[in-house]
């Protein structure tokens, strides 16, 4: 399980997203598939537009505050570690972000806005061509039986082109590995991947500034291919001496991985461990 200290951060943020999800699930119910003027669909549109510009709103807020926080973490982790202050709070008044953990986090802010950006840009997209399609094909279904007869779309066929309609909510984000998610889902596991990293990423660039050029990678019983790796000495940097792995040749796949939880923590001494 990912580390409890994002959770309250994380649950805000995925809430956003369900809550513009219902919305817009509303909006589609609301539509009438049976009256075709154009100005229905446009409407439609327009409120999904409306809903997923206020997410971003809120989205972009949320990632200026929370992911240079994630940073500020990992600064404080390593003076702690170090043993510069004998508490966590202590260290939280000496964090100030050296030049590579400014830049850091200037990049993980781009690259997570981009992120969830990408996720309202595909349901826009995926809501638009699913209405479009479902319009044309009522109108043809009702063309069929004559628009302006006695006789109209049957609620099979009225039921089909609803469950379509609710469809484009549940086609999910598809990542570059192939793997389907939920828009919440994904954004879940895509800022708490996020947040992780950057805590460790700005832990090892305080160390090393630091001079402790070692890490031990923390342990809580993972059963996956991480498990190997925990309480394992490693390096953070390539050039230091001893015969310790160098983190960065370790696969994404074996250690931070997406949702993983594993923290490294740096040493001075790997020799007293």
């Amino acid at each position: 399980m990912a580390d409890s200290k994002y959770e309250a951060q994380i649950a805000e943020l995925v809430r956003y997203y369900k809550r513009a999800i219902a919305d817009i699930q509303a909006e589609l119910d609301r539509f009438d598939l049976t009256d075709f003027k154009r100005a229905n669909q446009t409407a439609l549109l327009k409120s999904v537009a409306d809903i997923l510009a206020s997410l971003n709103e809120d989205a972009a807020k949320w990632v200026e505050e929370n992911i240079p926080a994630a940073a500020r973490q990992g600064v404080a982790e390593a003076i702690l570690a170090l043993g510069v202050v004998n508490t966590l709070e202590q260290a939280r008044q000496l964090v100030k972000f050296n030049r590579v953990n400014a830049q850091l986090v200037q990049a993980a802010v781009e690259d997570t806005q981009a992120d969830l950006l990408a996720v309202t840009q595909n349901v826009d997209k995926k809501v638009k061509a699913t209405v479009r399609q479902v319009v044309a094909e009522s109108m043809r279904s009702n063309l069929a039986k004559g628009v302006n007869g006695r006789k109209t779309m049957n609620a099979d066929t009225l039921a089909g082109l609803r469950q379509k309609l609710g469809s484009a909510l549940n086609s999910g984000i598809i990542d570059a590995s192939g793997r389907r998610w939920k828009p919440e889902v994904y954004v879940d596991m895509v800022t708490r991947t996020k947040m992780m990293r950057l805590t460790n990423e700005a832990t090892m660039n305080e160390a090393v500034q630091r001079g402790a050029n070692y890490g031990i990678i923390s342990s809580h019983g993972a059963k996956d291919a991480c498990g190997k790796w925990e309480g394992k000495i490693v390096k953070l940097v390539q050039d230091a001496p001893g015969d310790y792995t160098y983190i960065g040749d370790i696969p994404n796949r074996e250690l931070f991985h997406p949702n993983c939880a594993h923290t490294v923590s740096p040493i001075r001494r790997p020799d007293m461990y």
